[in-house]
């Protein structure tokens, strides 16, 4: 598991799961370029892992991110691996949902997936050499959940065509998987009501919430040698959760 030399691209870098990936990429002595919205969490990243590439960058400027591709490859001297980590919510009941809130979550969840993965698979055939494409979706993606069919619809959309990019690109020795994560401890989690959040632990079979370390764990295995005859799949981190 040495990562040194390797090329790492991580978007959300600044979430509970984004900064964690940011964490074990560095550790393992990869070159890591992390993206994110919020310039003073990108600046505590800076402080805390001194070798970490940061660049301020919104993924709903789609106009922009075939650009954004080319600096980070500029600037990393090359990109072996990309983690589509960043996503945004906008949640209530489908009747209540507006066209805006809809093409908010599908632009910027899934279409922004579309397009940093297309730019940087041209970048990694380039170098004719193995590339990794990692797609970070959503339990709720496989079962769906109330008030968050714009969530899951991206979730499930990025399943799909993570297979369909897998297909297309194999022969290129160019991965493409998921990891889709169930309830994680983050601090979005830890801000759910107490009573909510007993209701969703009494759902998981392994009776707790998962860690930001067990979808880093994860990551690592996919963006690794270790994980080279595997393509077009998701692997669950759920605690065992149900999904039909």
């Amino acid at each position: 598991m040495n990562f040194e030399g390797k090329k790492i691209l991580i978007t959300g870098a600044t979430g509970g799961i984004g900064n964690n990936l940011v964490k074990r990429f560095i550790e393992l002595k990869a070159k890591v370029c992390a993206t994110g919205t919020n310039s003073e969490k990108l600046e505590l990243l800076k402080k805390k892992y001194n070798s970490v590439l940061t660049k301020k960058f919104s993924l709903s400027e789609h106009k922009k991110i075939e650009e954004f591709i080319e600096e980070v490859d500029k600037d990393l001297g090359g990109l072996d691996v990309l983690v589509n980590n960043a996503g945004v919510n906008q949640d209530n009941i489908s009747l209540r949902l507006s066209e805006q809130d809809w093409k908010k979550v599908i632009d910027i969840n899934l279409t922004s997936t579309f397009l940093m993965s297309k730019y940087s698979i041209k970048k990694m055939i380039k170098q004719k050499k193995r590339g990794k494409v990692i797609n970070i979706t959503s339990v709720v993606g496989h079962t769906g959940n109330f008030g968050q069919s714009n969530y899951s619809a991206s979730k499930a959309g990025i399943i799909g065509f993570s297979k369909s990019l897998a297909l297309e690109y194999a022969k290129k020795q160019i991965n493409i998987n998921c990891i889709s994560p169930g309830f994680i401890k983050t601090d979005m989690t830890e801000k759910i009501d107490q009573k909510f959040r007993d209701l969703i632990i009494s759902k998981i079979p392994s009776g707790d919430l998962g860690t930001p370390e067990d979808v880093s764990n994860c990551a690592v295995f996919l963006a690794s040698d270790m994980s080279n005859y595997i393509t077009g799949e998701t692997l669950h981190v759920n605690g065992g959760m149900y999904m039909s």
